[in-house]
């Protein structure tokens, strides 16, 4: 099975598919670099903008490469390849593959496991799972900014009297406020994140309690002891952009995050 997703078929079907979204992307830049000239942008800062942003977007790319490598040991190399470079998020995509394996019967994402129909169920929940973001855009965007924008003026129109009688009408009340969209959105996600993260460490605590004991250390205590190790670095950075007041450690922590775990896991395997 792992041959056939590995065809030179899936790889002209997917690597159209990416050079297509490539070409796009040019196109926009392009627009948009002589779009600048147009209005007057210093090309000088615009070349800098330019070099900038590529250099420091191989380093935070290097997450999106390892996930290609984790999903094409089971899913081959082609379709994670495109699902990781087109619209993909490398949490969302593993998921999904577990959760549609262990569906179809599979047990875990292996490829001594990987038929033709779990991969055809992987494969279209992938996409149809993912696709909602783009149809709500088109449907609902406008509408959306609209009412953002429409609260923004609203807060931007009033005076400074104003703004203070609120603060002090909310701590009044206990420091309730309305909560905006955009906040809205922030805590959503990460609710549903933290949710996520959650079930996957819960249901690891409870292989091996079930199998094993709690303290044996004999069970597939492994996938827990890595969730731990990349929780660590995740923190080691988070200390590290606050205490040196460095941003751009954001863009490198992810992926940084995920290769010590990776080092971890290859590590601790050998015990």
């Amino acid at each position: 099975m792992l041959q056939q997703l590995n065809s030179p078929v899936i790889y002209l079907i997917c690597g159209g598919i990416v050079l297509f979204v490539a070409v796009i992307c040019i196109v926009f830049a392009v627009r948009a670099y002589r779009a600048g000239k147009a209005i007057g942008m210093d090309t000088a800062k615009m070349k800098r903008t330019i070099i900038a942003s590529a250099t420091f977007a191989v380093l935070p790319s290097t997450g999106i490469l390892l996930g290609v490598i984790a999903l094409s040991g089971s899913l081959g190399t082609p379709w994670p390849w495109l699902r990781l470079s087109v619209i993909g998020a490398l949490h969302y995509e593993t998921q999904v593959a577990e959760a549609a394996a262990e569906a179809t019967g599979a047990g875990k994402l292996s490829a001594s496991t990987m038929t033709a129909t779990t991969f055809s169920t992987i494969a279209l929940l992938m996409s149809v799972c993912i696709m909602w973001g783009m149809i709500m855009a088109v449907i609902d965007c406008k509408s959306y900014n609209r009412r953002l924008f429409k609260s923004q003026r609203k807060n931007e129109a009033k005076s400074a009297e104003e703004l203070k009688q609120e603060a002090e009408a909310n701590a009044k009340k206990g420091g309730k406020k309305k909560l905006n969209l955009a906040g809205f959105g922030d805590i959503a996600m990460t609710a549903m994140f933290i949710g996520l993260v959650s079930a996957y460490i819960g249901s690891y605590i409870g292989t091996i309690i079930s199998g094993n004991g709690l303290f044996t250390f004999t069970g597939d205590w492994l996938p827990l002891a890595v969730a731990v190790v990349g929780a660590a670095a995740m923190g080691v950075f988070l200390v590290l952009k606050k205490k040196f007041n460095a941003e751009w450690i954001d863009s490198f922590s992810l992926a940084g995050s995920m290769l010590i775990a990776m080092g971890a896991a290859v590590f601790m395997a050998k015990l």
